[in-house]
């Protein structure tokens, strides 16, 4: 595992030492063609020069605004591995600013009962239906009671604890 972890740093570190280098190249490049065009003051030589000079602006600025992206924080944010969407994050923006206004109100409390009444019903709701002969995790809700199995009884509590009927005593 140490060994895998070893490749991995050398080859990142071997991929952003090439990047330097292409950024050095690129700096470079446009010095010497920015020295060259301050010699020359031919109109298609400083239309070509300029033309350079904003690739390489756009590439810097392109690579100052992948910074983030660049980071692990940036990687982690990318993966699709967030619990929160980016409309589940815009649904809580959007109930904080409505709890801000009815607070304001002074109706903050009602507010956030009522809105935790509606979690409850949103929670409780499946998001597919359930197929024919699925078992409810709530017994009452299967035909003639029927318990999910593995599920503890209250007979079978009962049954583990030692109580017994008076009658059979």
């Amino acid at each position: 595992m140490e060994q895998k972890l070893a490749e991995f740093r050398a080859r990142r570190q071997a991929e952003s030492a090439a990047k330097k280098d292409q950024c050095v190249a690129v700096q470079s490049k446009t010095e010497t063609v920015t020295d060259s065009a301050d010699q020359t003051d031919t109109p298609a030589d400083s239309q070509q020069t300029e033309n350079t000079q904003t690739s390489t602006h756009s590439s810097q600025s392109k690579d100052r605004s992948d910074w983030l992206l660049d980071s692990a924080l940036g990687r982690w944010l990318s993966s699709r591995k967030l619990v929160f969407s980016n409309l589940t994050l815009l649904k809580v923006l959007l109930w904080l600013v409505l709890l801000g206004l009815f607070a304001e109100l002074e109706f903050g409390l009602p507010f956030f009962v009522i809105s935790l009444f509606y979690w409850l019903y949103e929670g409780l709701r499946s998001p597919a239906a359930r197929e024919p002969g699925e078992l409810s995790a709530y017994s009452v809700f299967n035909p003639d009671c029927q318990p999910l199995l593995g599920a503890l009884t209250a007979e079978q509590l009962e049954g583990e604890m030692g109580y017994r009927p008076l009658a059979n005593r």
